[in-house]
Parts: structure tokens; sequence; C-alpha cells
């Protein structure tokens, strides 16, 4: 949740009114002849539309390194915490820093009164759109919208077609995309009925300007947030048929392009982030497999497109969705928001249509006219296209792309090569239906600080709707801004390498100043558990930990292996050399082929080949990819702090590297994940959740630790070897401690593997294990233990009772094998329930 901030403003001079400050007077000056179009900070003659004569009152108030300092704080804002969108067509399929323009776009209350009216009449009308094609059928019966129109969407769903949605509505969450054209009007681009992304970053946005210009906000009386979301999470909190049900939020997963914000909002709202494979239907109602079994769900809040939403009666080849969801609907087991088959409305061969369909759904025209749109699928209109094809914009009427014109979104028609321009006529002609033309854009503009001056580069506003009660809309007062890369208004996708900024809704007077999303007062009941822990997400929690044990346990091993090759040689500690080497090698920490590697050259590989499965490029990265599947439930210094991690060995292979900056970046990377401890014992509830990701660290940590006695611990070992396994166990204070002596073979080995006192023992990490497996759900039925526990139990009493005089070092071959058991116990007892495992009680 987001909390209240009380920024430490910056040293301001007063407000400077006309007299602006030099700086100033000298970047509008030079921003004035750029502003070619309408813009929405400058008229043509030079003078500031309202508000930015405020705004930039403000702003000159701050020296330009002041402005500088405080545009930069924004982004260290939302690189700490992990904001990022991922570009689809990157081969590596990487994450992109959020690219913030840290000058808002901003509106007037009077101006923005008239925007929402505009937009609340927009989505009455999408909803009533959505009612009648998936119920009565007037207006295609009726002539008032040709069939083809319809049903020529695949996001037209036919087996929802008779169902009316749970809860009565069709949307939940409205958004549509407007713009400001060159006479200052502005015009509707697109509707997004499907699953409206934007509203998470919005929030973020809105976090990160707040704090860089915290004083400038205030004096604005910027419009706030969270009301917003407070209405539209009660909205979907009334849906609930069950107290003890949950709100989901079925993500398509984290290489999803918006999964930050899935994960955020899940976060910000108190919802379950969930996938598809979370999800099961049961008897028409859908649970979410949990590590305590099933657990009801009523409402979905899904960020998938519909037809991946149910492989059974919709895209058969979709792994996204839940098997039955349709039949669950149809039973009135769940309300899915926004409901299946919405996004039909958000096709452009619907555009054209819309002012008719207003007046004849609504009786009345629009406030905010459409996009001019003419679709081929009717005689007249595809002439008119014909015709005017230079003049215009073609694009695909339902697909994302022009049929024929493989990679084509949208063209003007003047920019068709001849080729295509013969292809684009023939589909025209003979699949008309397909394709429509549209009124060239050209947007209006709006201030962008590039480069340490203001740009004007064309945008588009996105304004959410919330659904409240049957018949009325909450309106985000804001929005999410897109700003072109470029002077072509075509270019606003984020993919396209466009910009994103904050909106501002300027109020008539002072507003409340807090921004934490909380239920009334005399709503909160007392709880002391943060809900329900899906299978998945344990899962993951299990191997977070255990990745990163992994790599602290191989940072030791490089650690040592370079503090014994110092200098260049190995001399006497040839025999330590080559078992530290030997287990490197068991691991999977060296790349094939590098047997005849120099030592010094094997440890700089385990830090940066990229193709062995345990080298930590590899590790770290897999340790990452956990993170961000439950980024929901960790804090956001504790994801950054794993990407961090991450981040030290993604490119260390691309520079050279010595045998001393190798041994410096081992030990920076153990400091963090000290780090990385230290921030989850102290910033985690002591629930379900942290049992699982301690399980997962106390069996990583013991697998090694035995490892390391085994290599080391013989008694034939040479010379060092015990000073080396102590070092590997992060023991060396303890032991001197205790034994005012040089090391001794039975001391290490009782402090290394029965020590129940030794945080970094085995018997210490299989003592812990067992206190959180009887901690929890299903690990004891009717008062006996089930088999995992049994194990743990006879684990944990073997190493109590074992004398550590009699203690073999093959015996922890054994213990390493029991411990892979556990592991495996614990997968299957929690993250891979069987069907006929995880009925819930009242089911069984």
């Amino acid at each position: 949740m987001t909390q209240k901030q009380n920024p430490t403003p910056l040293p301001r001079t007063p407000a400077p009114g006309s007299a602006r400050a030099p700086w100033l007077k000298e970047m509008l000056a030079a921003y004035k002849p750029l502003a070619n179009v309408f813009d929405e900070m400058m008229r043509p003659d030079g003078s500031l539309r309202e508000p930015w004569g405020r705004f930039l009152d403000e702003l000159g108030a701050l020296s330009r390194s002041q402005l500088v300092d405080a545009f930069a704080s924004a982004d260290r804002h939302l690189k700490g915490s992990g904001v990022f969108y991922r570009v689809y067509d990157d081969p590596s399929g990487g994450e992109r820093p959020w690219p913030l323009a840290p000058v808002p776009l901003l509106i007037s209350a009077r101006e923005w009164y008239a925007i929402k009216e505009g937009v609340i009449q927009r989505a009455r009308l999408a909803e009533a759109i959505l009612g009648d094609l998936y119920g009565e059928g007037r207006l295609v019966r009726d002539g008032v919208l040709p069939a083809a129109a319809v049903s020529g969407s695949p996001d037209y769903l036919r087996p929802l077609v008779g169902l009316p949605p749970p809860g009565g509505r069709h949307l939940h969450l409205y958004a549509v995309d407007i713009g400001r054209g060159p006479d200052g009007a502005w015009w509707v681009l697109s509707d997004r009925t499907q699953a409206p992304s934007g509203a998470g970053y919005a929030v973020e946005n809105r976090i990160a300007l707040s704090r860089a210009l915290p004083e400038t906000v205030r004096s604005l009386n910027v419009e706030r947030l969270a009301a917003f979301f407070q209405s539209f999470r009660d909205e979907l909190a009334r849906l609930n048929a069950r107290a003890e049900a949950r709100v989901g939020l079925l993500t398509p997963g984290p290489l999803n392009e918006t999964y930050f914000e899935h994960a955020y909002l899940a976060r910000y709202l108190g919802f379950l982030l969930v996938e598809g494979g979370d999800l099961a239907v049961r008897d028409g109602e859908v649970y979410v497999r949990t590590v305590s079994g099933l657990k009801r769900v009523d409402v979905l809040w899904r960020r998938l497109d519909g037809d991946f939403a149910d492989p059974l009666e919709l895209r058969t080849a979709s792994r996204l969705g839940v098997p039955g969801l349709v039949q669950a609907i149809r039973e009135g087991g769940v309300t899915v928001a926004n409901a299946l088959g919405s996004g039909v409305v958000e096709s452009r061969a619907l555009m054209g249509f819309m002012p008719a369909l207003a007046r004849a759904i609504l009786g009345e025209d629009l406030i905010l006219p459409n996009l001019a749109t003419w679709w081929c699928g009717q005689p007249r209109e595809r002439d008119i296209v014909v015709k005017n094809l230079d003049s215009m914009v073609v694009a695909p009427a339902f697909e994302p792309t022009i049929p024929g014109l493989p990679g084509v979104r949208t063209l003007l028609g003047s920019a068709l090569s001849e080729k295509d321009r013969e292809t684009f006529l023939a589909i025209a002609h003979r699949r008309g239906m397909d394709v429509v033309g549209q009124e060239a854009v050209k947007l209006s503009t709006m201030p962008v600080w590039q480069d340490g001056k203001l740009t004007p580069r064309p945008f588009v506003l996105r304004l959410f709707l919330a659904a409240v009660g049957t018949d009325d809309w909450a309106v985000m007062p804001g929005g999410f801004c897109r700003i072109s890369g470029s002077t072509d208004a075509r270019f606003v996708s984020l993919q396209q390498g466009a910009s994103a900024s904050d909106v501002w809704v300027l109020g008539d007077g002072p507003v409340d100043e807090t921004t934490t999303l909380l239920p009334t007062p005399e709503r909160v009941r007392v709880r002391r558990t943060t809900g329900t822990l899906p299978s998945r997400a344990a899962d993951n929690l299990f191997w977070l930990a255990r990745y990163l044990e992994r790599t602290e346990a191989t940072l030791r091993l490089v650690r040592a292996l370079l503090g014994r090759v110092a200098e260049g040689g190995v001399g006497a500690d040839r025999p330590l050399v080559d078992r530290l080497v030997l287990l490197l090698r068991r691991i999977g920490a060296l790349p094939e082929g590098s047997e005849t590697l120099p030592a010094a050259r094997l440890a700089i590989a385990v830090l940066t080949d990229r193709s062995a499965i345990g080298a930590l490029p590899q590790t770290t990265a897999m340790a990452r990819a956990a993170a961000a599947v439950i980024r929901d439930r960790l804090a956001p210094d504790t994801f950054q702090t794993v990407t961090d991690i991450a981040a030290r060995f993604e490119d260390a292979g691309d520079r050279p590297m010595t045998p001393g900056q190798a041994f410096d970046l081992a030990s920076d990377a153990l400091r963090l994940l000290a780090a990385y401890s230290g921030l989850a014992a102290e910033n985690m509830n002591r629930l379900i959740g942290w049992r699982f990701l301690e399980l997962g660290r106390r069996i990583e940590r013991a697998v090694h630790t035995a490892r390391f006695v085994r290599q080391f611990g013989e008694e034939n070992a040479p010379a060092g070897a015990l000073e080396v396994m102590l070092e590997l166990g992060d023991s060396q204070i303890t032991y001197r401690s205790r034994y005012v002596v040089t090391p001794s073979r039975v001391p290490v080995l009782d402090l290394l593997v029965l020590d129940g006192n030794n945080p970094r023992s085995v018997a210490f990490q299989v003592h812990r294990m067992l206190d959180y497996l009887q901690t929890l759900p299903g690990t004891t039925v009717d008062g006996r233990p089930v088999p995992v526990l049994r194990a743990a139990k006879q684990l944990s009493a073997d190493l109590e009772t074992l004398p550590v005089e009699e203690m073999a070092i093959a015996h922890l071959d054994g213990v390493a094998n029991d411990l892979f058991r556990l592991s495996e116990g614990i997968s299957e007892r929690f993250f891979r329930q069987a069907p006929s495992e995880d009925l819930p009680e009242e089911l069984g």
C-alpha cells in the first residue's frame, strides 16, 4: 500500500509570477517556435494557457539544477521500486526501465468536467452495446449494426451469448484513449473494454512525481487517485458471494508486457494474484489451489484476453486460462471482470457506428466525437476509403495486423508501396470487412523534458472508469498519458519508444493529501494473517530461497578457491584447490571443456559463464525469475536486492576480469545476500509464506554443508582442509571462540554437522525444517504425521542422537539423500496436488 509521504521540500525562492527565472524564460522562448500545432502549454501568440502558467511559476521557484535533481529523483524512485515493462519484440525478452516523462499533463477543473461527462457517456454506451450483443441482439436485428461487424471479431465469444453476467454488468473497469486535435477539441481514439492496462502505472507515475515535486503538487491542488481505486475495490468486493471467498487478479504470467502492474495492483488492492494454473473449477465453482487445499474465488479480475480464458470452450491452444471457467460463469459460480467477450467493443469496425449507436441506444449525440472511421464491409464506406486512400490511415478491422500485409498495424495510405497498395485494394474489394480507413490523426502536443530543455511531442491520454452499483461510474481524476518519442503521432506505444507521464487534474481548492488506500474505519476488521497462499506462490518462495542459498554456497567456494591461487600460484595448496574445483564441477558451476583451464580462470568462469547451469549468471537469474513471479509478496526493497544480486552477474562476462576483481565481486555479492537475508528476516511476517522461504533455505544450506564436510572432513584430508571447511561453513569465529587451538577434526565435524546451536550446521537446518513442517496445514492427519513430516522427524532424531566420534564421513551421503527426499516430499505435498487430493473439506 502507498502510504502518505512527507518528503523534505526543496529550498525555494518566492513564486516569481511574471518575473520568471531567466533559465525558464530562455527555455520557453526556444519552445515557442516548435509548437506548430495546438499545444497544451503555449498559445500561438506565445502566451501560456491555463493552468500551465501556475505550474511554470512553481518550477521557476527552483534553480535549473534543483529541477534536474528533482526529475532524477523520480527516476530513482521508479528504479528502486522495480517498475518495468516488457518489449515483446526484444529477442532477449528483457525488461525495460519505466520511461517516465517528468512533466505532467495538466487539466483544469472546468475542462475536466466536460471530459468526465463525455467518457461516462461512452462507458454507458459500451455497457449497453455489450448487453445487447450478448442478450437480445436487437441492434443487429433492427439493422443498426451489421452482423459481420460483430461476428467478424475474434473477441465476440459465442459460448457467452445468452449468459447474463453475474453481478449484472459486463464492464467493471472501462478505459478510453482520447486525443486533442489541432482545433483544441478532444476526440475518442479507441475504447478499452477487454482488460484495460495502465491504471497501476498511473499510480506509480503519481508517486514518483509527488515525491519529486511535493510543493508543486500541493500548491496546484492536484486531485488524488486513491478514492477511485477504493470505489473499484469495493465494487469487486461487493460481488463476493461468500464472506470467506476471495477476489483474484488473473494474470497471464510474468512474461506479459505489463506483469509489473498486475503484481502491483494485486498488492495495492489486496487481491490474490493468480495464474490460470493456480485455479480449478469444481461443480461450477472456482477454487485456487493453496498449500491448505482448495479455497473459493468468487470474483476474478482478468488481465488476459477473453478467448484465452478457457481452453475447453474458447481457444483450445491456450495454456493461460482455466478449464471450465465458462461453465462456472454459466452456473453463476464466479464473476469475471470484465466479462468474457467484452473485448468485441474494441474493434475498429465498431468505431464508425458509435455515433449512430449512441442515438439509437441512449437517444443522445456523443459528447466526445469519434475518430472518423469507415468500415470497408459496407460498399459505400469502402468506396470512400478507396477514393481517399492517400489521405487516410488504413488499419485492420479486427486483427492486430492488416490481413495480407504481415506486421502492418496501421499505415498512411500515401506511405503504401505500390505492391502493398495493390494488396490492400484487393483485400478491400474481396474481404472489405477485414479493414477500415480512418482519418489521419494530427494530435496536439505537450512539453517533454529532453536533454535539459522542453520539446513538444504528440500524446494520447487514457482515462479509467470503475463501475459503481448498477448504473454509475467513478472516473479516475487523472490517467495514463503516453507521449510519442518523435513528432509522429502514430508512435505513442511504449513498444515503439514512447514515454509515459502523470496526469494532473487541478482542483478548485485544497484536496485531501492522504494517499493511503484504506477502507472506512468502521469496516476494518482485526486480522493477523495475510490471506491465502497459492501453491504456485509457495513453490516460488521455496525455490527463491534455494537459488539464493545455492548462490551463497557457490560464492563461498569461489572465494575460497581465489584465496588459494592468489598471485598466480597454488604451491602446497594444490590438493585443496583440486577439491574445491571438484566441488564446483559437481554442482554444475563449470562450463564444458574447462578441464585444462588454470584454477584462477575456473573461478572467474563460475562468476561469468552463462552456459553452465550452476554458474552464478544462471543461478542468480533463476532466483530473480522466481522472485518476479511473487513480487506481489515481496517488499520492494527485498525484490530490488534480489534484482541487484542478479545484475552483478548478468553482464560480468562482457569484460575482462582479474582474479582480484573476481574476489571483490564475490565478496560484494555475499554482502548483498546478507542484506537480502536481513530484509527477509525483518520484513516478512512469520506466516506460511515465510515458512516455505525458510524451508527452501534450510534444505539448500544443509545439502551444501554436508557436501563441504564430505569433501574436506575425511581423516586423510590434506593439510588445511579443516580451515577450508570452517571457511565454507562460515564458522571460523564460532570455532575460535570455543577452542583456542588450531582446528581439530572431531570438534569441527561436531560444529558443522551435529551442533544444534550453530546456525550453519546440518542439524540446525534439519531441526528448523521440522519446526516449520509441524506448523504447516495438512502435515498431520487424524493426529498422525504424513510421510514428509515422518521423514523430517526421523532425520532430526538421527542427527540428534548420533555421537560425533562414531560418525562416518560416508554417513553424510545418506543425509544428503534424505534431504533431497524431503524436498521432493514438500513439493508433492504442497506444490503438486493431485486433483483427487485438493478438494475442500466441504466437498470431500
